[in-house]
């Protein structure tokens, strides 16, 4: 259909060494006590666990990859050298050959695993002894779009529907049902084995292969687990490098992009995460067969380790014995020394240098990590006291070499928001600390200074950040609801009050007022004093013309008047996976492309790309040319495939560790987020790519996403934590595309919200393209409306069925001048990206189809040449057996 052959054998081979490479730096040591690692690979392995056999390479639905010829966990080993117990791995293969469902059909969470008995049946710890000394523990989880992960492993879940309506199962093995656990803790049946792995062999090495932070105390309670390492996907040769991590071949360099605590149900979020349901829901939605969900984000600003650090701080937690790994931790096979070189002030603009050493005998990689610490007033601006400010790191360094790296920042990156009172990004007076960490807790060296008076970002004081287009201001007030959120003020001391669940579920009549069902869509609130612009002009103008012209040049509404409704109609209506052709201005069909992780198609199996790594994966390496470089890599695929649009790359927060697309997603942390985010956005559109950076935003659980789900929050949150990872993808990767998100932001769909796609997308943050929605799914379809979204900042819907009848009153001003305008934005990306070079004449799978029927027309016809040819024959043999009888 794109017109491709597949990719070319240079390119597959360039990426999967660049995935093979994300995944040697992603991968996290996690433990190792004595250098137990690197193993020899002449140390034979007994690999225990049935996920050796059936590891993860990332999730499931939009952002999974294709497995098929992928090189998986045991091969990876074999690869490195390894030789590993072939009677225990046919063990977990006879057991079990696939691995549970995942998806938004239907879910099976159970975790496949032997009992004790049946191990003690088959002799297989006998068998292992006699095999080696050396156990490798490979413990894994999965997770996919559609459902949350069980905050609890039985049906007393949270989430106990798919996202269909059925029933999810929680496990088929009964004995691992335990509400007391859940899905992120051991099983039953794996702490039992865990236990005997622990007792019977005296060197325990252990493989955590989940996207999402799991609780790994355990690791520290069996003196015989002497190292773990974090692999939490991998790319279709990406297990090469676990083997090559685990013999020495690769140093690890990878830090954790999360927050690991002993007790994931005693974080902020875990009271308000997951099915909560408005009790005068039909009232909401207007009918009793759609149901209206919310979720309030009570912990405010204090996601991660923005709380962990900042409760410690305050005195309020034992920060050791609640945070077991902190953020960006992560061990290596050197030691290094960091220490800040200088440090230099001018202008508003500071420049650190941090020299880099390896002092240890081993080559490796460090990363240099830099936090800020802002002066906080009890009762004044929310902060947090630790911040990641920025990161980079560092080539491999021989032992005794040295590198100096150089990170520059402004004053105003470290400027707060202040919903409250200034309603704008504000930088207190007082003293400043920036430290260079080896993780979010642990400070290497630091320095400090002092700011005499606030600096107000707006108009009325200081002006604009720079940054920005114009000053940011409260745009989301009516996202924070009537519920409390999570405060510093007085060392935490609503605490308790904050993060209970939540008592009120009645929706008010004012919010009602904004909930953006189609029911509540009236066009006259939109379109008043519009007039009806030109269509069907005959200017001679073609989307090649176009590529490189300003936004806002007169040229563009010469094109624009070349455009029929029904051309802009069936444009705006018909954008699932592809942009319609227009013959008017010679603009091709162009074809877009799931996924973050690997570039997929839904409906052709043989238009795949590589199989990368994971979000999390990436964001892991704190690598941020490695991130640049797999961006470029998926346009150069695309390019090969005949792709020009991206689904992708998939930006949301690791808000709680139950979210199932976490692997989709970078970091519980902004920051982390927007700047890997934003490299593999400026790798991709360098190539021509448009990247529909998605989901845009506050899409961070799945649970009841397609219900309107109404996310309560603070416009502070809003900003500092779940926009920062989208803000640079615009402002440094120049995205030329973005998808929206199936969720509210307070009671107004993100898909229909003017603040989020006008005020702060294009009026703050100058972005023109093309701006879509999430699939129109009839689940989702009684609130999801292109009407009312094409007036607020829409272009075009994820219609998976055509868009007929999605766009109305075609015949009205104002119906017309939200599609043209909607066009401008949609054009403007076609023209800027490989989707220009289409021929509009007629489509490459059109040809295909026509020839494909000329050529069976002409099989049929050939057929019945044949079959009357041969008739006659028989007729005419016939006729002389007749005349030699008669004879």
């Amino acid at each position: 259909m794109t017109g491709s052959s597949g990719l070319s054998a240079a390119t597959k081979q360039t990426s999967q060494k660049l995935g093979e490479q994300i995944t040697g730096e992603g991968i996290v040591l996690l433990k190792n006590e004595g250098d137990a690692l690197p193993i020899s690979t002449s140390t034979k392995l007994n690999v225990f666990g049935w996920g050796s056999t059936n590891a993860t390479f990332g999730g499931t639905g939009s952002g999974s990859v294709d497995e098929t010829t992928a090189v998986s966990l045991m091969e990876g080993l074999h690869n490195a050298g390894f030789k590993t117990n072939e009677t225990l791995t046919k063990f977990y293969t006879d057991y079990r050959a696939d691995r549970p469902s995942v998806g938004m059909m239907s879910v099976d969470w159970t975790v496949p695993q032997p009992t004790i008995e049946q191990y003690d049946k088959a002799g297989i710890f006998e068998n292992a002894k006699e095999y080696s000394d050396t156990a490798l523990v490979v413990i894994s989880r999965s997770g996919g779009e559609g459902m949350d992960l069980p905050d609890k492993y039985s049906t007393e879940s949270n989430y106990n529907k798919t996202q269909q309506g059925s029933d999810v199962v929680y496990s088929t093995q009964k004995d691992d049902i335990d509400s007391s656990k859940s899905y992120l803790e051991l099983t039953n049946r794996e702490t039992q084995m865990v236990g005997r792995v622990t007792k019977e062999f005296s060197n325990v090495y252990v493989v955590i292969n989940s996207a999402s932070p799991m609780e790994l105390g355990w690791l520290d309670q069996y003196n015989s687990i002497k190292a773990a390492v974090w692999c939490g996907g991998a790319s279709a040769t990406g297990f090469n490098a676990l083997g090559d991590v685990l013999s020495g071949t690769i140093n690890p360099s990878g830090r954790l992009v999360d927050t690991y605590v002993y007790d994931l149900r005693s974080t902020p979020t875990f009271n308000n995460y997951g099915n909560f349901t408005y009790d005068n829901s039909t009232e909401i939605t207007g009918s009793d067969k759609n149901v209206a969900k919310f979720v309030n984000y009570v912990e405010g600003i204090y996601v991660g380790y923005k709380y962990y650090e900042t409760a410690a701080a305050e005195g309020t937690i034992d920060y050791d014995k609640t945070v077991q790994y902190p953020f960006g931790y992560g061990l290596s096979y050197t030691t290094f020394d960091q220490k800040i070189a200088s440090f230099d002030r001018s202008g508003g603009k500071t420049t650190v240098k941090v020299k880099v050493t390896n002092t240890g005998d081993t080559a490796g990689k460090d990363v240099v990590e830099l936090y800020f610490t802002p002066p906080y007033y009890n009762g004044g601006i929310e902060k947090a006291s630790t911040n990641l400010l920025d990161f980079a790191k560092t080539k491999e360094l021989k032992p005794g070499e040295s590198q100096t790296v150089t990170i520059s920042f402004n004053d105003e990156d470290l400027a707060s928001y202040d919903d409250q009172n200034a309603k704008a990004y504000v930088l207190e007076h007082g003293d400043y600390t920036i430290t260079l960490n080896s993780d979010s807790h642990t400070v290497l060296d630091s320095r400090s200074f002092t700011v005499g008076n606030d600096v107000i970002y707006d108009d009325a004081h200081d002006g604009k950040r720079s940054t920005d287009q114009v000053a940011a201001t409260n745009q989301f007030d009516d996202a924070r609801g009537d519920v409390t959120y999570l405060s510093r003020t007085d060392h935490f001391a609503n605490y308790d009050e904050a993060t209970a669940a939540p008592t009120n579920k009645t929706m008010s009549k004012d919010e009602m007022a904004v909930y953006t069902a189609k029911s509540t869509f009236d066009a006259s609130d939109y379109d008043k004093g519009a007039t009806m612009p030109t269509t069907g002009a005959k200017n001679g103008l073609t989307i090649q013309d176009m590529t490189g012209v300003d936004y806002n040049d007169a040229k563009w509404d010469k094109l624009l008047d070349q455009l029929t409704v029904d051309e802009m109609t069936d444009a705006v209506a018909d954008g699932g996976f592809h942009m319609i052709s227009l013959k008017s201005i010679n603009s091709g069909e162009s074809v877009d492309s799931d996924g973050p992780a690997g570039l997929s198609s839904n409906f052709n199996a043989s238009m795949k790309g590589t199989a990368f790594p994971p979000a999390v994966m990436i964001a892991s390496t704190w690598n941020k040319d490695l991130a640049k470089q797999r961006g470029k890599q998926v346009g150069v695929e695309g390019k090969e495939l005949g792709i020009t649009g991206w689904y992708g790359p998939a930006m949301n927060i690791h808000r709680s560790a139950f979210s199932g697309r976490n692997f989709e997603y970078y970091s519980e942390d902004g920051t982390m987020s927007g700047f890997m985010g934003g490299e593999e956005v400026a790798g991709a559109t360098e190539e021509g790519m448009m990247t529909y950076v998605k989901h845009f935003a506050l899409n961070d659980q799945e649970t009841n996403r397609t219900n309107g789900l109404c996310t309560w929050t603070t416009e502070q949150s809003i900003r500092e934590i779940y926009l920062k990872a989208f803000e640079r993808a615009f402002k440094d990767g120049k995205s030329l595309a973005v998808m929206t998100s199936f969720n509210s932001i307070g009671a107004r769909w993100a898909g229909s919200n003017s603040s989020l796609l006008q005020s702060v997308l294009r009026d703050e943050w100058g972005f023109h393209g093309a701006v879509e929605t999430d699939a129109m799914d009839p689940l989702a379809d009684f609130y999801m409306d292109l009407n009312r979204g094409i007036r607020t900042g829409l272009t075009h819907g994820l219609s998976m069925t055509g868009g007929d009848g999605l766009i109305a009153n075609t015949d009205s001003a104002g119906t017309v001048t939200a599609l043209r305008k909607a066009m401008h934005d949609n054009l403007y990306a076609v023209a800027n990206s490989t989707a220009v070079h289409k021929d509009a004449s007629m489509p490459v799978w059109a040809k295909a189809v026509i020839a494909a029927d000329v050529v069976i027309a002409l099989l049929l016809v050939g057929s019945e040449v044949l079959a009357v040819m041969r008739y006659r024959e028989r007729k005419q043999a016939a006729a002389v057996t007749v005349n030699q009888i008669g004879q």
